[in-house]
């Protein structure tokens, strides 16, 4: 989050979690978007930065590492609710 703020950083969480509940085919509402979206960024960021994975930095890398982080996210609530 650092190049967007945090403003950017929810604007940005939020578009990932719609774009990964659309992908998966999963409905939640706004703020569980959002929720997912920035969680799924932060943990998504600190697997790449572990395996030293670079993504692009700014509002397209949060964007990139938001969505891969939502969907392993939502797949495992996916998982867990069967």
């Amino acid at each position: 989050m650092e190049g967007v703020g945090w403003f950017g950083a929810i604007v940005i969480g939020g578009l990932a979690g719609w774009l990964a509940g659309k992908f998966l085919d999963m409905r939640y509402g706004l703020f569980m978007n959002i929720f997912v979206g920035i969680v799924g960024a932060i943990v998504a960021n600190a697997v790449f930065e572990s395996a030293d994975i670079h993504v692009t930095d700014g509002w397209l890398g949060f964007l990139i590492t938001g969505f891969i982080g939502s969907c392993v996210l939502l797949f495992l609530a996916k998982l867990a609710r069967r």
